[in-house]
């Protein structure tokens, strides 16, 4: 009886050896495709990729400075508030501005009146130099007319006989000829000063031109004291959240005083990768974005464009290479990275924060 079940277990386990080997075998090629389709996986979808710890948030910090000094009459916003564009933000005492633009309304007031005269006056004399002229050049004629007439007297009362005239005669014809004299060469004066008629015209047009320039000086007087009431009240440059707020009502703020900043509701990545990681990296590739204070926020993006320079190149201080002791150490290059889907609208991003984008370099 032992010995025909001695015979039956060695049938049995010479027909299992070959199951188990058979098995084993399809056991081993199953896990080798398993490992394959592993490894066509991680090289289609991860082992192309590339990211690094490198990287933040960023955006548009715009900065909000007064155009006009001023103490602080009206303060409209709080720390971290969003605000619209055009949203009055803070208001500037405007009483002195006001009074300025009063002041310089008279002054542009008396100087166009003075401009209107002085247009009146070169029409006059427009007409009245050159009838000056006409005028003083016929007085010179009557003047010669009259000297030519005194010297004929004093002529004729110096040639006739003693008897046939009188002392007092003679006395009275020689006064009138020096007279006529005086009177001639009077006339020739004033005909010099009447003959350069287009000068004194352009005299004349000269003064209502530099009136004219007066004028156009008083308006923009005028125009900058509108703007300065104007700009006594600050607005919002764009849409976006009150930042770092360093300003209270009652303060005395100068003209470019950085008050607070806005920031922009856009957000962007900044990474920096090696220079080594950009061999295939173009824009337009998709990216994934991890954001180490929401972990279970997933932002999607893609890449939109690469520095044309390394961070090195644009400190302070840019590397000196051509010292004799250079040292190779590798660069890193900032990638701007925008985001397309994932934000959460009611947890917007503030500026700066830690990232970690991976981009798919298919």
């Amino acid at each position: 009886m032992t010995d025909v079940q001695t015979q039956e277990d060695i049938q049995a386990q010479a027909t299992r050896a070959p199951r188990s080997r058979k098995n084993k075998i399809v056991v081993a090629a199953i896990a080798g495709g398993l490992l394959a389709a592993a490894g066509i996986a991680y090289s289609l979808l991860g082992g192309n990729g590339v990211s690094t710890d490198d990287a933040y948030t960023d955006g548009r910090a715009i900065t909000v400075a007064p155009h006009v000094a001023g103490y602080v009459a009206a303060l409209d916003v709080t720390d971290n508030q969003f605000v619209r564009q055009g949203q009055v933000l803070l208001q500037v005492q405007c009483t002195d501005y006001i009074a300025a633009r009063a002041h310089a309304q008279g002054d542009l007031e008396s100087t166009e009146g003075q401009l209107a005269s002085a247009q009146s006056e070169l029409e006059l004399a427009k007409i009245n130099y050159p009838a000056r002229f006409v005028q003083a050049r016929a007085a010179l004629a009557t003047r010669r007319a009259n000297l030519f007439k005194a010297q004929s007297e004093f002529l004729r009362q110096h040639e006739i006989p003693n008897e046939a005239t009188t002392s007092h005669d003679v006395d009275y014809a020689t006064a009138d000829r020096n007279a006529a004299e005086s009177q001639v060469e009077e006339a020739l004066a004033q005909k010099r000063i009447a003959e350069p008629v287009d000068l004194n015209i352009a005299d004349t047009e000269a003064h209502v031109k530099q009136l004219q320039g007066e004028v156009k000086r008083g308006q923009a007087d005028l125009e900058r004291a509108n703007l300065n009431i104007g700009w006594c009240d600050i607005r919002a440059p764009q849409d976006g959240w009150v930042t770092k707020r360093e300003v209270e009502k009652g303060d005395y703020v100068q003209v470019g005083q950085q008050l607070f900043s806005i920031v922009s509701p856009e957000v962007w990545v900044t990474a920096n990768f090696k220079e080594n990681e950009l061999t295939h990296m173009r824009p337009g590739q998709h990216v994934s974005i991890a954001v180490d204070a929401y972990p279970n926020l997933k932002l999607k993006g893609h890449v939109d464009s690469l520095q044309l320079g390394s961070g090195g190149r644009f400190t302070a201080f840019p590397a000196e290479n051509a010292t004799g002791n250079f040292v190779k150490i590798v660069q890193r290059v900032p990638v701007k990275i925008v985001i397309d889907s994932g934000m959460d609208p009611n947890r917007p991003l503030p500026l700066n924060l830690s990232v970690e984008p991976t981009v798919e370099l298919r």
